[in-house]
């Protein structure tokens, strides 16, 4: 059996060459060459991560991975996972990953497809050209941003959000289009960002959260003990994938600020960059925001029936009721 795969943003990502390339690509000598999976990042194919459902759905790909909030325009309760501000720990996101799935899957099977396992990378955090030590020093900046919730974020701040793609972001930072961007740890360690950066913020303000999913009439079809298969090799990915984003936060930290003892898995920092550790004041600022203006936001854009969703599903983790 052929299986086409595309999954993370480059071939260079830690969750592509420790998680996927073993698990997908060499699936082959596992099973005998029983399946078969043609593995490709989305650089590779040329795609910004947005076709994700699309494709799947299509056929084109029998299993395709994205970032769930880049999805949310065909299934906007995809935003829902990971809404900037709302899991300041990484366990938080998983349970909140993990009680919405349902839900998301019962939508996206509208589409054809489902998600098989949801994952997080490194906490998202901003890499700024200049000092500043609070949330409240970015305003008045140009911040790189992705997904609407931290749009929001980013304007209740009074800075300017700038929508760029992740590979124009370098050029962005170094010619000052914008003086500040948002990614993973470990992503902007691996592009670089310490060569046109001097700020890193260890305040996560989203996971990334991300989902495999397949093509709903391939996945029925398949013969069970292959799909038995598949469903353990997924678990196990997912272990994997949780485990990496949580060690990989700090890992990505440790590379940019140019600590070599404790950089295992990213490129290390030929300029390091400077640590802005975040605060207890930090954390709740960051938290009322959420409160008053993410949340809010995001039901006004998924509709009423979000606000119940969240309110069942994510509120008793999260702490925080919509509407209260």
């Amino acid at each position: 059996m052929n299986v086409v795969a595309i999954t993370q943003p480059n071939p260079v990502n830690t969750q592509f060459t420790l998680v996927d390339v073993p698990y997908l690509r060499e699936m082959s000598a596992r099973t005998g060459g029983r399946i078969n999976v043609t593995l490709a990042s989305h650089a590779e194919r040329n795609l910004s991560g947005l076709e994700i459902v699309r494709l799947v759905r299509s056929g084109q790909a029998e299993i395709g991975a994205g970032t769930l909030s880049t999805q949310a325009g065909d299934v906007p309760i995809l935003d829902g996972v990971d809404l900037s501000g709302l899991a300041p720990e990484i366990g938080r996101a998983r349970r909140i990953a993990e009680a919405i799935l349902p839900t998301a899957n019962r939508d996206l099977e509208r589409f054809g497809v489902r998600l098989v396992v949801v994952y997080p990378f490194p906490a998202q955090v901003l890499f700024c050209r200049q000092p500043f030590r609070t949330l409240e020093d970015l305003r008045g900046r140009k911040i790189r941003t992705f997904g609407q919730s931290l749009v929001d974020l980013v304007t209740a701040l009074g800075a300017q959000p700038v929508s760029i793609g992740f590979p124009e972001v370098y050029s962005a930072l170094e010619r000052g289009v914008v003086d500040c961007a948002v990614t993973g740890t470990g992503s902007g360690a691996s592009a670089r960002w310490p060569e046109v950066s001097t700020h890193i913020s260890n305040l996560p303000l989203s996971w990334a959260v991300s989902g495999y999913m397949v093509n709903l009439a391939w996945w029925n079809r398949l013969d069970p003990a292959v799909r038995a298969y598949l469903e353990a090799t997924f678990r196990e990915m997912t272990e994997r994938l949780w485990e990496l984003g949580d060690v990989g936060t700090r890992d990505g930290i440790e590379c940019n600020i140019g600590n070599r003892e404790a950089c295992k898995l990213n490129q290390l920092a030929a300029r390091p960059m400077t640590e802005v550790p975040s605060t207890p004041e930090e954390a709740a600022r960051l938290r009322q925001i959420f409160e008053s203006v993410v949340l809010p936001g995001w039901v006004r854009r998924c509709g009423a029936r979000c606000g119940e969703v969240y309110n069942a599903a994510i509120a008793p983790i999260s702490g925080v009721r919509y509407g209260n």
